[in-house]
């Protein structure tokens, strides 16, 4: 018999306490009254989707979000009854699963309404759809103008019930005066159709729009429930000292949203050698030493979830001191300079990012993406520890 042992040589570490704050300070702001989703499309922005999952139904999340019909089936395999959302276009072979895993597709047309209301038939199970209305992102979603249309023929359908309407906000965390101004029309337009279905004498049901950047800058989005993705895993897409409180007098009868990074991304000192003068660094030999140096080898490279573009960007804290990563960061592994007389022992944890060290909004900067980028690409092989 052989046994495995399995050592962390890079771990994510996952504060549930920091996400369920979290989620508390959206409710603050956002209302008790409202109802939250939360989205755990991409495997939860890296954090894990099935225990995001869990601590989010403990919080109170009224359903979770998904980007596909197969991580929906990863949420209702490990045992989660909670309303689960598609947000993006399933294809129509996907619907059998859609209705037995009794699943809420978002809708942008009649064809699609159609389909799924002949298959629901068919089980005679009755099938709760949210429309999708385009105001501005351009992606999935009807046209603001063939909204109460699309929400009449769904009506129609016996087997579905109208269970929501939603639109996406593209500009919501930006600042800028014109992006504000799109905001507006957005929600304007929103608002208008939404008006149009129940003038039809249709129900609407649950209606929603806030990301997390209207979370932060437009109460007036919050609506019956609220979508922020990003904020609830600890990193603000707008901030509200950023905005001219004359563009938004609202904002000054609410106290900034505050939220905490629930990854933290840490790896370990597996070797540490002294090179000298003139030595050069990893692929590329992007980085020379100037003066005799000891350098940390950290199991943790691109693959990992560290950017290859971080060499000589980024840092490690190790026993609270800083440690510039340097040369190239490779696929399983990287460099850093521990200087010529280190106090750095081998097998040390070394943070690259959140818990004592920078987040992964200033990651995110150093190496031009955002933080959303850098929690999802935290790969599968890295182990989530919940904390």
């Amino acid at each position: 018999m052989y046994v495995i042992l399995f050592f962390m040589r890079v771990k994510a570490v996952i504060h549930l306490k920091n996400f369920k704050e979290n989620m508390e300070s959206i409710r603050a702001r956002a209302g008790k009254e409202r109802l939250i989703c939360v989205p755990v499309k991409a495997d939860a922005y890296g954090h894990g989707a099935l225990e995001i999952a869990k601590a989010s139904i403990e919080a109170g999340a009224y359903c979770l979000g998904v980007a596909a019909v197969s991580e929906a089936a990863v949420l209702r395999n490990g045992g989660i009854n909670a309303p689960v959302m598609i947000f993006s276009q399933p294809h129509p072979d996907e619907i059998p699963e859609i209705i037995s895993g009794n699943l809420i597709p978002f809708i942008s047309d009649a064809e699609f309404a159609s389909a799924l209301n002949e298959q629901a038939a068919e089980k005679k199970i009755k099938l709760q759809v949210h429309l999708k209305i385009d105001t501005g992102m351009r992606r999935i979603g009807c046209n603001a103008d063939e909204s109460k249309v699309i929400a009449s023929h769904i009506s129609s359908c016996h087997w579905l019930e109208l269970a929501g309407v939603a639109t996406h906000l593209a500009v919501s965390d930006s600042t800028d005066k014109q992006d504000i101004d799109f905001t507006k029309q957005q929600l304007h337009k929103f608002r208008k159709a939404v008006d149009a279905i129940k003038a039809a004498g249709i129900n609407p049901g649950i209606v929603h729009a806030a990301n997390s950047g209207a979370v932060i800058l437009y109460p007036d989005s919050f609506f019956d429930m609220i979508r922020p993705g990003i904020l609830l895993y600890g990193y603000k897409a707008a901030d509200e000292s950023d905005i001219d409180k004359s563009v938004s007098p609202e904002l000054n009868n609410y106290k900034p949203v505050i939220v905490k990074p629930v990854m933290e991304l840490t790896s370990e000192v597996t070797l540490i050698k002294k090179i000298k003068k003139c030595d050069s660094v990893s692929y590329g030999r992007t980085w020379t030493a100037q003066k005799d140096t000891y350098i940390g080898i950290l199991s943790a490279g691109y693959a990992d979830g560290l950017p290859r573009s971080a060499g000589n960007k980024w840092q490690v804290q190790i026993n609270g001191k800083t440690y510039p990563v340097i040369g190239r960061v490779t696929m399983d592994q990287c460099c850093i300079d521990l200087g010529p007389e280190p106090s750095v022992n081998r097998w040390d944890e070394a943070v690259i990012f959140g818990g004592s060290a920078p987040d992964a909004s200033e990651l995110a900067s150093v190496t031009g993406t955002i933080p959303y980028e850098i929690t999802c690409n935290v790969n599968k092989r890295v182990p989530r520890v919940y904390v």
